[in-house]
């Protein structure tokens, strides 16, 4: 059973399953949030200055491209959020075998999604 290891994988032809691409996906949105930490804390400090710095963020944060990024990291938010509710569950065994898993992988596609468009509503 000594199979020779490849020297590169191509990952391009790699299918992953459901959790595995959610995993990536958490990974993702978690990276994205802290990156983004930074611009929040920004703006936060903006609107707590004055009457006129908080105007101005709000002009700002009307503007489309603005409104996508926000409507964008409100996504990173609720799957980083959701897939972390499963990983707790998947930790805590609440979520059994391979079925358990891939159903909690495709819930947490679904409700992340279904969130984030409820807040692009709300949002526009």
């Amino acid at each position: 059973m000594n199979k020779p290891r490849p020297k590169h994988l191509d990952l391009i032809r790699i299918k992953l399953p459901l959790p595995g691409f959610v995993s990536i996906l958490h990974r993702a949105s978690g990276a994205l949030l802290f990156l983004a930490l930074p611009l929040v804390l920004a703006a936060f400090d903006q609107s707590l200055r004055s009457i006129e710095t908080y105007t101005s963020l709000t002009e700002y944060l009307a503007h489309p491209l603005v409104k996508v990024f926000v409507l964008g990291m409100a996504w990173a938010l609720l799957h980083h959020f959701c897939a972390g509710l499963r990983y707790l569950a998947l930790d805590l065994h609440l979520l059994h075998g391979l079925a358990g898993s891939r159903a909690s992988s495709k819930w947490v596609l679904a409700v992340s999604l279904l969130l984030t468009v409820v807040a692009g509503v709300q949002l526009w």
